[in-house]
């Protein structure tokens, strides 16, 4: 796709990366506006229909015409954001079939649990239905400047979210919300409904975000552990690309690699690492909504896919969001511990100042915050913090990964490189 045709699409900016160009993409507002602007363009249709039920049984010799199944809508509008040589997609989520007629499962305790029949069923059509209703859409109002007259104008968007609790706590992407910067907030149920949502808590530099809607008894996702992961293994997404027209789409890939990390060259995201990497499609729209296993588990948070290439998309590991999902179920809120550092990542430290550090990766202290943990325990600027309770610290975002997994209260230990040296240092939060 030259860069014509995507000027025609909707609002185009190019940046330089020394690793490849990456784009901010503002996406039309439906997927009819899309192929309206791009008529060579094929709309995808649905050639994989499938019986309902789940009990084996033989074939049918019934020719009545079955009524066609209808269409449940859905979603709008989408928005996109950068995240380092790799297009943010911050709107819906992924490719399936047109729409598959939603059936839930129960077991005897009314619980949700996923049957696979031979005739009637494969795996993609058992994870569909199970993990379908857990899934909503999130559209948003933004404010944004305009680069060349300076007005300020709404922008719409629009992206993918996923019910963890049952009470209306739903995990999205913070670029789909516009890093908390969203004048109107409306999430999509599974129902049809549409109702107003708050902004809980996000981080941009992990790309996570809670929102919250006023509903109880919603149907929740299950999440999977993503530690245990293997490159080969069969991966689901859903969601809704490009408009409308292609809501609650799913498709199906692998897991094409592990621990990737994306880069930028300065930003809100840079830094962001450990992303599942998949070949299942993604595309503007995807952003926030769930990368599935075979068991319907919720394994990553789609966020990311690489403009030059196919099938190169990128998948927030579960277990990332994990500790701050447990503490708003458990407590209604997130209280996160601070360490009370401020800096940068060693790797830019280096290239901006020119200066040789010990360590290229690891969070480099420019400055103390008075009264805060690190100074009560002797960490100091010029510090470079590479561990947390053993686990590398490669980054601002891995720094904050690993303090989000504590609560006030815990210990921990800090590994620093002072110098030449690396040493421990055990505080309190």
């Amino acid at each position: 796709m030259d860069k014509e045709r995507e000027k025609q699409q909707g609002e185009y900016e190019e940046k330089k990366h020394s690793k490849g160009d990456y784009y901010y993409y503002h996406a039309p507002s439906s997927t009819e506006d899309f192929l309206e602007e791009n008529p060579e363009d094929e709309k995808i249709t649905d050639s994989n229909n499938r019986k309902d039920g789940t009990k084996q049984r033989e074939p049918s010799t019934d020719n009545t015409p079955k009524e066609p199944r209808k269409k449940i809508g859905f979603f709008g509008v989408l928005l996109g954001a950068v995240l380092g040589g790799a297009l943010v997609l911050g709107s819906g989520l992924y490719f399936l079939p047109d729409i598959i007629e939603q059936a839930m499962p129960e077991t005897g305790n009314g619980e949700r649990s996923i049957v696979v029949d031979d005739n009637d069923l494969n795996i993609y059509s058992a994870v569909a239905e199970y993990a379908m209703p857990s899934v909503v859409g999130i559209t948003t109002i933004t404010l944004e400047r305009d680069v060349i007259f300076g007005d300020i104008r709404e922008r719409p968007g629009l992206g993918t979210g996923v019910i963890v609790d049952e009470r209306g706590y739903i995990l999205t992407n913070s670029h789909v919300i516009g890093d908390g910067e969203v004048t109107e907030l409306m999430v999509l149920l599974h129902d049809g409904q549409e109702i107003p949502a708050e902004v809980l808590w996000n981080e941009a530099s992990l790309d996570l975000a809670i929102i919250k809607v006023d509903e109880e008894n919603l149907p929740v996702a299950t999440l999977g552990d993503s530690d245990n992961l293997r490159v080969g293994e069969i991966t689901i997404a859903i969601g809704n690309p490009m408009g409308l027209d292609f809501e609650r789409t799913l498709t199906q890939g692998v897991v094409s690699g592990l621990n990737r990390t994306i880069t930028t060259t300065g930003g809100s995201a840079e830094g962001i690492d450990n992303f599942i990497q998949t070949d299942a499609s993604i595309n503007p729209g995807n952003s926030g909504g769930p990368l599935l296993n075979t068991d319907a588990e919720v394994i990553g948070i789609n966020t990311a896919k690489l403009r030059n290439g196919e099938g190169l998309g990128f998948a927030i590991p579960i277990n990332t969001a994990k500790p701050i999902i447990e503490q708003f179920v458990e407590t209604g809120e997130f209280r996160p511990v601070y360490l009370g550092v401020q800096g940068l990542n060693a790797e830019v430290y280096q290239r901006s100042w020119g200066e040789e550090l010990a360590v290229d990766h690891g969070f480099y202290v420019a400055e103390i915050n008075p009264g805060s943990v690190a100074q009560e325990y002797g960490i100091e600027a010029g510090d470079v913090i590479v561990g947390i309770n053993g686990q590398e610290v490669r980054n601002r975002g891995t720094l904050i990964r690993e303090l989000y997994k504590l609560t006030p209260g815990d210990r921990a230990t800090v590994t620093i490189v002072r110098g030449e040296d690396e040493m421990d240092i055990d505080v309190v939060f």
